[in-house]
């Protein structure tokens, strides 16, 4: 919303001209409204959520943080947070009670519906992160013996409060998934023509226990808009909109940004996370990466009496481990990405390992070409310090790539996450195996 359009809200609550706030607020978009009544103090925002005509009140409310949403319900009526939870959607109500303090939790749940009640306690048993735990039961299902005009019919009496009614589903008796059927297909056929002889029986579906990864894939696959979930039985019991999967791409894409990073995922905003628990989440990380650091000085001191006599070659080793370090890193971060987006599974390792050798045998050549015209020029008397390091730099290119490629399809097939073995842990591994090579070569090259 414009700030001049914040402004004249705010002159509007000033003047106490109710009347004018209401009329003008209510045409505003409800993620636009939720963006107002984040900014106003927070003394204020219940009163003014309490003015928001009660259609759109609701949808409001699914847009507030989770902060705003525990300011409102603490300082509301019992009657108004009944009304709240029942016109939420069902994975709305559910996103917001996983993140509530237990006291709120049960002044909620204490207000809702019995059969509302029932639906949220069946959402919360679903396994965290997966299909059932995003779905919604807000849906419209047909009977495949129906018409299209008694589909029309349906759609009129019970559209109205699902998440959607552009992709309708077809269900059996026990609730069994039959098919698909689109608005549109409807709009264009006959009103007598039968649901059977319109839905789509070639099914893509996503269970309860499916990972939300694999219905993001599904989505990017097929181009959805919407998916059905059945249960182990093949029973429908939701479906997941394209809004809330864009919404797990993004948590996702964060928490691989964060793994990359060597950061303890953390489900808050940065702002609206406390100093303590950045600090908790990054220093677990370091530490591991300190300690492992120890075996690079090992490594250092072992080839000590090298170093000592050529001081040379520790004015070039930041160059080599650098290097190494980045063209690891580039690796891993195209196999991650690309195991991400289901470009690359485990079962083409080897075809990973065969194409980054031939990558690296060219970046290496190249590098270790550039680097030796460079340490020539730089150090004239150095020639045999310059074939070391670039040989050197050469095989850890080759090793850093390999390694690389190799790690985070290596976790994948561990059933761990493949982000946890980017650039940090990359670079570490690099590291130790570069200095070992280098101080190898030298010795072996320069007599030491």
């Amino acid at each position: 919303m414009e700030e001049k359009v914040y402004a004249d809200l705010i002159e509007k609550l000033k003047q106490k001209d109710i009347r004018g706030f209401i009329q003008e607020i209510k045409d505003k978009n409800e993620m636009d409204i939720a963006e107002f009544l984040t900014e106003l103090p927070d003394d204020k925002i219940t009163i003014v959520f309490r003015m928001l005509p009660k259609e759109i009140a609701a949808e409001v409310f699914a847009c507030l943080d989770i902060e705003k949403q525990e300011k409102i319900i603490t300082s509301i009526t019992d009657k108004e947070i009944e009304y709240i939870i029942e016109e939420l959607y069902v994975d709305d109500a559910v996103d917001m009670l996983e993140e509530l303090p237990a006291n709120v939790v049960k002044k909620v749940m204490r207000n809702a519906k019995s059969d509302t009640r029932k639906l949220i306690n069946q959402f919360l048993t679903y396994p965290e992160n997966s299909a059932g735990s995003i779905m919604t039961a807000e849906f419209v299902d047909l009977k495949k013996n129906m018409t299209v005009r008694e589909s029309f019919e349906r759609i009129r009496k019970i559209g109205e409060d699902k998440e959607t009614i552009y992709t309708c589903y077809v269900t059996a008796a026990d609730r069994k998934l039959e098919g698909v059927v689109t608005v549109k297909e409807l709009l264009l056929s006959p009103y007598e023509t039968v649901i059977e002889q319109l839905m789509d029986k070639n099914l893509i579906f996503a269970h309860t226990t499916d990972d939300q990864e694999d219905v993001i894939e599904l989505f990017s696959k097929y181009d959805l808009l919407s998916i059905p979930v059945v249960d182990k039985e093949d029973r429908l019991v939701g479906i997941i909109t394209v809004d809330d999967i864009m919404d797990v791409m993004e948590q996702e894409a964060t928490e691989d940004f964060e793994k990359m990073a060597a950061i303890t995922p953390s489900e808050k905003p940065y702002l609206k996370t406390g100093v303590f628990t950045l600090a908790k989440n990054r220093v677990i990380w370091l530490m591991l990466l300190m300690i492992s650091a120890t075996f690079t000085g090992d490594i250092l001191m072992r080839f000590e009496e090298a170093f000592s006599v050529v001081p040379l070659l520790v004015a070039l080793m930041p160059m080599l481990t650098d290097t190494g370090g980045n063209a690891g890193s580039q690796s891993s971060t195209m196999i991650i990405r690309g195991m991400a987006v289901g470009d690359i599974e485990i079962r083409d390792i080897f075809k990973v390992v065969w194409k980054e050798l031939r990558v690296s045998l060219i970046v290496g050549f190249i590098l270790a070409i550039v680097n030796f015209l460079r340490v020539i020029i730089m150090y004239p008397e150095s020639t045999a310090v310059a074939f070391v390091v670039s040989i050197s730099l050469f095989a850890t290119v080759i090793l850093a790539k390999t390694i690389g490629c190799t790690l985070p399809m290596l976790t994948k097939a561990c059933r761990l996450d493949p982000a946890i073995m980017a650039s940090p842990i990359i670079t570490t591994v690099v590291d130790a195996c570069a200095l070992t090579i280098y101080f190898s070569i030298a010795v072996a090259v320069l007599h030491l």
